[in-house]
């Protein structure tokens, strides 16, 4: 039986569902798809400059809260994985103490770090050699010779760019498709012109809002505003048409057959239900997805993740 590995997203804010998650596949395997393993959980704990592919503001992880949650993680076998994908890092930016205490509480050779920036990514290696290294999709790699390149690189992991999922004349030319990994349910508009303007703008972004943090309100600077038709509203249903959506089906059918076999789901600042359905949409066996939608949201209610609010009584008059 092939192992299918997803990469799970959250380390802050979907780490309730995502531990829930991995306690559900241990206890009750048979509700799973066959094969179905968890590879990592990737994200960034707030506020990290080194983030990149999502904007987080107006949040920060305590000490206690980061080790804990990278200690709990690895302890079920599972690696966290930084999503350290800002394209715009600088010299400077490199010294930044959170995200370097983040890396510092995680260097015990379970854990991961995703990359854009050639100048991070080469800091990482040289200062904490016990991460193993990703290649983000952020890159945009879409040239078949490129991404053979790229593979043959020191990297556990090299994401494909969304746009070539299920180009199966493209996918049967890459090298190494063991260290292949797979966006299968990618939010964008096919072949968008504004992914890397999007990426550039939240690094942006990020830069001001670390900078307001030690400003007054009177001085503080704008944030640069973005707006997206596509992805800030699209979920598992609204995107099954594109031609970059990868289904169940095809992942089982068509790219484990491959050798394909790390699919990564994006969600790292989604909204909760509409993740709890992808998750059982790829992972879940059909007729087990109402059952398990049920756990999951009575577990998070029980634990007070999810409130569900009684009307308030009043007075008859």
């Amino acid at each position: 039986m092939a192992s299918v590995k997803f990469h799970l997203p959250g380390l802050r804010y979907n780490y309730p569902l995502n531990m829930y998650w991995l306690s559900l596949l241990k206890q009750y395997p048979h509700y799973f798809r066959e094969g179905v393993e968890i590879a990592s959980f990737f994200g960034c704990f707030p506020f990290s400059l080194w983030n990149g592919g999502r904007l987080i503001d107006n949040d920060q992880c305590d000490r206690a809260f980061v080790e804990n949650v990278i200690k709990s993680i690895n302890s079920q076998g599972i690696p966290v994985r930084f999503t350290f994908t800002n394209p715009l890092i600088t010299e400077e930016d490199l010294r930044d103490p959170f995200c370097n205490f983040c890396l510092k509480a995680g260097d015990n050779g379970k854990n991961e770090v995703l990359v854009f920036s050639p100048l991070l990514e080469e800091f990482i290696r040289t200062n904490y050699p016990s991460y193993k290294i990703d290649s983000t999709t952020c890159k945009e790699i879409r040239d078949v010779d490129a991404l053979n390149e790229e593979l043959e690189k020191d990297y556990k992991y090299v994401v494909l760019d969304y746009n070539m999922n299920n180009k199966w004349d493209i996918i049967e030319n890459i090298n190494h498709k063991e260290k292949l990994e797979v966006l299968v349910n990618a939010l964008c508009v096919p072949d968008c012109k504004r992914r890397g303007d999007h990426y550039k703008n939240i690094a942006l972004n990020q830069k001001i809002i670390m900078e307001n943090r030690t400003l007054p309100p009177e001085k503080r600077k704008h944030i640069i505003p973005w707006t997206c038709e596509y992805g800030d509203k699209n979920c598992i249903y609204t995107i099954q048409e594109y031609s970059t959506h990868i289904s169940p089906e095809l992942i089982w059918e068509k790219y484990v057959p491959m050798g394909i076999n790390n699919f990564k789901i994006e969600g790292r600042t989604a909204n909760l239900f509409s993740l709890i359905e992808t998750y059982c949409h790829y992972m879940v066996k059909p007729e087990y997805q109402g059952k398990v939608r049920l756990l999951l949201l009575r577990n998070l209610e029980a634990s007070k993740i999810i409130q569900v609010n009684k009307p308030r009584p009043a007075a008859f008059h």
